[in-house]
């Protein structure tokens, strides 16, 4: 049995797809969970209790931890330890083999040019602090030898069907709606973007490959990457716009966070968008020899869909 805990979000709903090349045993957690493969055993329960976590891992072989909290700093600081302390219990007390999927944040902020598995930790904001507990939570456990467990981080994503994404929200919707673009800060540096069908790929290959466990991996994400800039004009040619951006500067976004939540949020994240911001994957793809889909191909399919 691999179980995906947090099935309905953006990864999950793909991973459960690319885990049919591996099982008919897929069990998908959630509080309201949908069938993707006929086979698909439904555990529909809320997360945040212990308990029900325990259940829903018990019988498992493979776990996946891919939920997606609210994005709010409250809302993480309280229940991703929670969550993590107990799915590791769980894992632990069954034997099961936990994959993590976690983002960058936990990266010092001097690493954020060129990032590999071995950066500095040394977080640079409160959300990024809860990402560096949780994930050493998972490695002392794994150090200890109590667990077998493997981290494997994505940069900010893009893809079909990611609605929540900064990509879809403010690039996408906006050039939709006959609007320029938003950015943040600067569309002259260079920014990394996880494509999320590989990332789903990559998930289930690692959780199905032993000795790619007890170890971080960044999952594959074309290294030739665009400025923000660049990657909006692909964009505005695959939807025929015009190529035009509107930065949304630090001033504009502290006016605009006393109304719009996520922006609120957003303003610890903006280091991330005033220097080039490059993930290095070259680790996996080369073990995989995995063949990364361009950002001009996945651009085409994020419009298609």
């Amino acid at each position: 049995m691999q179980t995906i805990l947090g099935a309905n979000g953006t990864i999950g709903s793909v991973l459960a797809k690319e885990l049919k090349d591996y099982t008919d045993k897929i069990r998908l957690v959630s509080r309201n969970p949908r069938k993707v493969n006929d086979s698909d055993e439904l555990f529909p329960c809320d997360l945040a209790y212990s308990e029900n976590v325990d259940k829903a891992v018990a019988g498992s072989d493979v776990v996946y931890l891919v939920v997606g909290f609210d994005y709010k700093l409250k809302i993480w600081q309280d229940k991703w330890p929670k969550l993590m302390r107990a799915t590791i219990d769980a894992c632990i007390k069954y034997g099961a083999r936990l994959v993590f999927f976690d983002n960058v944040y936990m990266y010092d902020i001097i690493t954020i040019p060129h990032m590999t598995e071995d950066s500095a930790i040394n977080p640079p904001s409160k959300k990024g602090v809860v990402r560096k507990q949780i994930a050493q939570m998972l490695m002392d456990e794994v150090k200890a030898g109590k667990l077998m467990a493997l981290i494997a981080r994505s940069a900010d994503f893009y893809g079909p069907g990611n609605e929540k994404s900064f990509i879809t929200e403010m690039v996408y919707k906006n050039i939709r709606k006959g609007k320029a673009p938003n950015w943040f800060i600067n569309a002259d540096k260079v920014h990394s973007f996880t494509y999320t069908p590989d990332a789903a790929k990559a998930t289930a290959l690692l959780g199905n490959t032993p000795d790619a466990f007890n170890q971080v991996w960044h999952l594959p994400t074309d290294k030739n990457t665009l400025t923000g800039r660049e990657f909006i004009g692909l964009f505005s040619k695959e939807m025929n716009s015009v190529k035009k951006v509107s930065l949304m500067p630090r001033w504009l976004l502290a006016i605009l966070g006393l109304f719009i939540p996520i922006l609120k949020e957003m303003r610890e994240m903006l280091y991330q968008y005033d220097r080039d911001y490059f993930f290095d994957s070259s680790k996996f793809e080369n073990r995989f020899s995995f063949k990364t889909t361009s950002y001009q191909e996945g651009v085409k399919e994020c419009v298609k869909s």
